[in-house]
């Protein structure tokens, strides 16, 4: 078959599977240190805003296919001092099955503490009840994550560890969605927490807090659900 049509495939239109692709490549080398937060977020608003192959290909250009690592990689001079890791191992705690996908409280207390893995999408229910999930261990089934908040006449907390990213997109009626004094810079491949839902006559906050260990009550198995009436 003739390729006489190659040198016009860059003016083709791009789909939107199209553009996932080139922004699934760009999340991972977020998470490869080969980008940087700011380059990401430039790029990821070129790559939905483009129509043609022709403006998508330049968004990868410089970047080798996924897992693959320089040919030409110098080793450290003796005596350097290896670079400085992640003081919370961010980027490490991303990938596995959540552990749970919903907490939900009603008239009661509800907890997600200690080591957990949070899905790709978590619901989280308080109805004259409280709730708190805490992110400071756990890990994360996706780079991204959502948590659903619904309280009503109630409360939710989340607590995440510096440098993860948050956004919040909540909706308070006579209620609040809270973030407090913001997350701060985050780490580079950090995972990001997309907080949306429901305040209704309550309120969801969202705290910074380094980590620390949090022992379990008795019977409670650090990750599993703590009701109390």
């Amino acid at each position: 078959m003739s390729d006489d049509r190659q040198p016009e495939l860059p003016e083709l239109r791009a789909s939107d599977a199209d553009r996932e692709r080139v922004v699934e490549r760009l999340r991972d080398a977020v998470a490869e240190g080969r980008l940087t937060m700011e380059e990401f977020e430039e790029r990821l608003e070129a790559a939905y805003a483009s129509r043609t192959y022709a403006e998508l290909e330049p968004l990868t250009r410089d970047l080798p296919a996924a897992g693959a690592t320089a040919p030409l990689a110098a080793a450290p001079a003796a005596g350097a001092a290896p670079a400085p890791a992640s003081a919370a191992g961010l980027p490490a705690r991303i990938g596995g099955e959540g552990t749970s996908t919903a907490a939900v409280a009603v008239m009661s207390r509800v907890q997600r503490i200690g080591h957990w893995t949070v899905p790709a999408r978590f619901n989280a229910v308080a109805f004259w009840g409280r709730g708190e999930l805490d992110l400071r261990e756990a890990r994360f089934a996706e780079r991204e994550v959502v948590i659903n908040c619904v309280a009503v006449m109630g409360g939710i907390e989340i607590i995440v560890p510096p440098g993860v990213e948050v956004d919040v997109r909540g909706f308070g009626f006579m209620g609040a969605f809270d973030q407090g004094d913001g997350p701060g810079p985050a780490e580079p491949g950090a995972p990001r927490v997309v907080v949306t839902g429901l305040a209704f006559w309550g309120a969801v906050e969202v705290k910074v807090r380094a980590p620390k260990a949090r022992p379990g009550g008795p019977g409670l198995e650090r990750g599993e659900p703590r009701k109390e009436l």
